[in-house]
């Protein structure tokens, strides 16, 4: 029964991620994502743009647009991402709001960049930012470092993915006839991934980018706790190792002193060659049933060089400034809902002010599942006003 289930779950994801495949139409061209020789000074600066499309949606603006941001370590780096701007004008008070967007798991190849996948309206996101636009709100999603642009994509850490969603709404804000002003209400939204980098965008705002007027973060299935993450993907035939591979491959890109390649055995050489250019359907089938001990020599995971870094990625040491909406699925099978919790109850002692909500389903029918109370948690936080919360 276990078993028919998960391959129930393996479909299921599957199947979503090669129905948004779609035709290319107006995908920015190759060059686009080529950086320059120097980039700008300051993160959120603008490095170029061109107009793209959101799917067959006339009704909003779409561009494609690369900036400055800041990596893991505190180098400068390049990062793509999209703005979606509706046409119609902004009839609220003050300047129409923008919601810095995460995406939860795309893969690590380039090609699954969600600036590719927006232009084809194949992104399977495509309905939920759709949910933050029907409100007049634009919505400024980050491809992360290293999806489209060269280098392998720094996935599932924290600092370079914070800083990829603060960055990209600063570039909106600093686009000359973007829609987004300097001083528009900001909000934070992610889920899974996504969810893991909104959580870190809400830790980081007030001291990377103090200036945004930041009102509320939403944050779903956040995996919170890297250790505990690893240890339920790296089950006995497990379907969804393939997230933990791509963790491995995210980890060695953003500090590279880790060293993948020298614990990998010759199959694991073999996969990772393959995972890296994989989106979510291909990584699925090609970690399906793998472990560590199958790939490497040694596992990486249990020495103090890697132990430290995952230490770094955990959520819940910062308390946002900003008023959080967390949820998570009773029965989520990849990220375990004790890491919703956790990071809940991390934050409610550090005295941020949260709203928890469960919802009774696994990871994936949790991507959606809290779009509705998202939205109502960040509509009044958007013009000042106050919302209830959990704690403080």
């Amino acid at each position: 029964m276990e078993r028919r289930r998960r391959w129930r779950a393996v479909g299921a994801l599957v199947t979503m991620f090669v129905l948004v495949a779609g035709t290319a139409a107006c995908e920015p061209p190759p060059e686009f994502y080529q950086p320059p020789a120097s980039l700008p000074s300051r993160p959120g600066d603008v490095i170029r743009k061109v107009e793209t499309n959101f799917g067959t949606n006339a009704s909003v603006t779409s561009t494609a647009i690369m900036y400055r941001s800041t990596d893991a370590t505190g180098d400068p780096n390049a990062v793509t991402g999209t703005l979606l701007v509706p046409k119609a004008p902004w009839t609220g008070a003050g300047s129409r709001p923008v919601i810095a967007y995460g995406v939860g798991t795309h893969g690590v190849g380039d090609s699954c960049a969600p600036s590719k996948g927006i232009a084809q309206s194949g992104d399977y996101e495509a309905a939920n930012f759709q949910v933050l636009l029907d409100q007049g709100w634009a919505v400024a999603v980050t491809d992360y470092e290293g999806l489209g642009t060269p280098g392998d994509h720094t996935y599932i850490v924290r600092a370079a993915e914070g800083h990829a969603m603060l960055d990209m709404v600063r570039a909106a804000q600093r686009l000359p006839g973007s829609g987004v002003a300097a001083n528009s209400p900001v909000g934070i939204w992610g889920y899974s991934q996504g969810g893991q980098a909104a959580a870190a965008a809400a830790e980081l705002e007030a001291t990377y980018a103090p200036e945004l007027d930041v009102r509320g973060t939403v944050a779903g299935g956040v995996p919170s706790d890297l250790h505990g993450v690893a240890a339920n993907l790296n089950g006995p035939n497990n379907f969804f190792f393939a997230f933990l591979a791509f963790a491995a491959v995210g980890l060695d890109a953003a500090y590279p002193e880790l060293d993948l390649e020298s614990y990998l055995n010759d199959e694991g050489r073999t996969l990772f060659a393959s995972g890296r250019n994989a989106c979510v359907a291909d990584g699925l089938l090609l970690g399906l049933w793998k472990t560590i001990d199958q790939l490497t020599t040694s596992n990486p995971l249990e020495t103090p060089e890697w132990q430290a870094r995952l230490d770094e990625q955990a959520l819940g040491t910062v308390r946002p400034a900003a008023p959080a909406f967390l949820y998570h699925g009773s029965t989520d099978q990849i990220i375990p809902y004790a890491q919703g919790t956790g990071l809940r109850d991390d934050w409610c002692a550090r005295g941020a002010r949260v709203k928890f909500s469960t919802y009774a389903t696994d990871h994936i029918g949790g991507l959606g599942s809290g779009n509705t109370e998202g939205v109502a948690f960040l509509r009044p936080l958007m013009t000042g006003q106050p919302v209830q919360t959990t704690c403080n």
